[in-house]
């Protein structure tokens, strides 16, 4: 493989309802694959001619509400983060900002600010 290039696998074990029972992911690291196992995922692809995005989420059965909660508040703050990141539009995501800041307070996962 050429150094310009990574590779990220995904494997899914399911049950026999078809339900999700294993997410793992693989990664090469500087130091040789790296495999993680995780409880789920989210991904979300940018099609280049049609503009639509394709996603995929995916949890197991062990996934718990407040780990669901805990999932969702992280991924939020990071997608403002990233939306101020490649558009500097700061008024927008101040406000995603806002609502982080509200859903983590709500879910308990932050304390509530005075």
């Amino acid at each position: 493989m050429s150094e310009n290039k990574s590779v990220i696998g995904i494997e899914i074990e399911l049950d026999e309802q078809k339900v999700p029972s294993k997410i793992e992911w693989t990664a090469a690291s500087p130091e040789g694959p790296v495999t993680r196992e995780s409880k789920a995922m989210l991904i979300s692809f940018f099609d280049k001619e049609s503009l639509e995005t394709f996603k995929i989420d995916l949890w197991t059965n062990e996934m718990q509400i407040a780990e669901m909660d805990r999932m969702m508040f992280h991924t939020l703050k990071a997608l403002s983060e990233t939306y101020f990141n490649a558009t500097k539009n700061e008024e927008l995501s101040n406000q995603m900002r806002n609502f982080v800041q509200y859903f983590g307070e709500f879910t308990k996962i932050i304390p509530t600010e005075s």
